[in-house]
């Protein structure tokens, strides 16, 4: 049996099964090690072997951040966000593709390099002072307070007409698109009041970029700001210069403010989703210095204090302070989208049940371990899920302990309780044993910000990519692309020029197939039957990367 013959089985067995995607593919060769394993960045360009047909209109460039190296001299990365930030690029252009990759020239990267060793900490893993200073220089190292990481690792996004490499501190790299060189460090503390933003802005039509991160608010308490960078000036001028605070949201707990990678914005309101994963502000402003601690060692869950979640309205911009929505304990990292319908903010999510903190699970060493390992580790972990919540905008006293959801389509529910908090219950849209939907995409031009049909992901396998999954949030029913011992990135959905549907256009995902003979492709799969059109393989390693943009080529 032929790889498309396999996947099309995969399907038929799927419609016949059920309506969520249950396949546990093995996979004890563990390859999946490969896309963990540091490699060079390239002097020039890789041509690449297409097989298949391009769309003709495809014409642009696939911009993709992960990490890309995993070491220092003798010191290892602990961490899957620890790796230093590298750029890869598939350029299409009249049916050809080229591949190229450089590393971001940060800081943490240039001066790692020069001293081969891990100078600045990281998301997991600690940097020490120098080992051949003397025992006074390196006790006065470590109260120099707490230099934050530069290495732009999570994703790349346009501010105006420029190129960002982003993490989720208040550094961000301009970077070039065309040469991937880096152009220089920005510090967004020099514009806004913040202490560092998510890796998942969103943009508007016009061009206006909005992003959340934590910021001091009254009384040094610690607060959410959403911001707003206006879109390419007319002058020419950096709209980084322009940006503002539209909107501050309060923190639960005074110093320790929630850990935030994304969040929601629909035509007329923001929502954000304070989760039980909280930085412990104090342990990180005093223990950090004192014993080289990393990121991940100040964080903490408390299940008992659920999730909150807050809306506020973008025009004009105020904290819906009235609406205050609670539900059970999850960890949530990246937001599907959120719409308006009939007085209600329709939230989809990819949700971890709990408050065990899902990072937790991504050392290095959980991720490179025999697949035995990696499964018994992933039991541990909690179980994800697609949720979709459904928050009321109009609340009242005499409603208390009934439904307030009125939506025909969802079994979601918001209750009033005597408290005055609204208790939110989702309707489940996926979830299998271990199979997470993650890295969600949509049609994001037609479709942020609006009701919708479709969402496209990267299939985790307790942990491990190996599959795309579209899921279809009114029906529930997916389909799927999957190949053995290949591993696939975070699927982006480029639309048709002029298309009517919402799901007329191609997925790109990178995917790499070790042991191949040409072990990573460009994979062009049709957003509408999850079938191949093309890929475009190229002689080399790459490896995991975590999110990315299209560049559309301009005539």
């Amino acid at each position: 049996m032929g790889l498309s013959e396999a996947r099309l089985t995969l399907t038929q067995q799927h419609d016949v099964l059920c309506d969520v995607c249950v396949f546990s593919v093995e996979h004890p060769a563990a390859g999946y090690r490969k896309i963990f394993e540091t490699v060079e960045e390239l002097n020039e360009p890789l041509p690449t072997e297409v097989t298949g047909v391009l769309p003709s209109w495809l014409s642009g460039s696939l911009l993709r951040m992960g990490p890309g190296l995993f070491e220092v001299g003798a010191e290892p990365f602990h961490h899957l966000f620890d790796g230093q930030a590298l750029i890869h690029k598939f350029d299409l252009r009249e049916g050809h593709v080229i591949y190229h990759r450089r590393y971001i020239r940060s800081d943490a990267y240039v001066r790692a390099m020069a001293e081969k060793r891990v100078v600045i900490t990281e998301f997991g893993t600690a940097a020490y002072p120098d080992p051949c200073k003397n025992i006074f220089s390196r006790f006065f190292t470590y109260f120099q307070g707490i230099e934050v990481t530069d290495n732009c690792v999570v994703n790349i996004y346009p501010i105006g007409e420029d190129f960002y490499a982003v993490t989720e501190t208040n550094f961000i790299t301009k970077v070039d698109p065309d040469s991937l060189e880096t152009v220089k460090k920005v510090d967004l503390c020099d514009y806004l009041s913040v202490n560092g933003v998510t890796a998942h802005p969103h943009t508007d039509a016009d061009g206006s970029v909005y992003n959340i991160g934590n910021c001091f608010g009254k009384n040094m308490s610690l607060a959410y700001n959403i911001i707003k960078i206006p879109p390419p000036q007319k002058d020419g001028s950096d709209p980084l210069k322009r940006s503002e605070v539209v909107v501050q949201l309060p923190s639960s707990e005074r110093f320790k403010p929630s850990y935030v990678h994304s969040f929601g914005m629909t035509e007329n309101h923001f929502v954000f989703v304070e989760q039980p994963v909280k930085i412990n502000l104090l342990k990180f402003l005093s223990s950090w210095s004192l014993r080289g601690t990393n990121y991940m060692d100040c964080f903490e869950s408390n299940e008992y204090i659920g999730t909150w979640f807050h809306v506020a309205t973008r025009d004009p911009a105020a904290y819906l302070s009235s609406n205050k929505f609670r539900t059970s304990a999850f960890n949530v990292f990246h937001h599907i989208n959120a719409y308006e319908d009939q007085g209600f903010i329709v939230v989809d999510l990819c949700t971890w049940k709990g408050s065990d903190f899902v990072y937790n699970y991504l050392y290095l060493a959980n991720m490179r371990a025999e697949w035995d390992k990696v499964k018994e580790s992933a039991m541990r972990a909690p179980q994800p899920e697609v949720r979709r919540y459904v928050l009321p905008l109009d609340i009242y006293r005499e409603e208390q302990g009934k439904n307030l959801v009125s939506l025909s389509y969802t079994t979601a529910t918001a209750v009033l309780r005597s408290d005055g908090t609204v208790w939110l219950e989702p309707e489940v849209l996926f979830s299998g044993p271990r199979q997470a939907f993650e890295f969600p995409q949509i049609n994001y031009a037609r479709c942020s910000g609006k009701n919708y049909r479709y969402v496209y992901g990267l299939g985790l396998n307790h942990f491990i990519p190996d599959r795309i999954v579209k899921l279809n949030v009114r029906t529930k029913d997916t389909r799927l692309w999957q190949e053995e011992d290949s591993y696939p990135s975070e699927p982006l959905f480029v639309p048709t020029p002029g298309a009517i549907d919402e799901d007329d256009g191609v997925l790109l995902s990178i995917v790499v197939k070790p042991g191949a003979e040409r072990p990573s492709f460009l994979l062009v799969l049709d957003a509408r039957q999850m079938t191949e059109l093309a890929r475009a393989s190229v002689n080399t390693i790459i490896p995991v990367t975590l999110h990315g943009t299209y560049k559309p080529r301009t005539p």
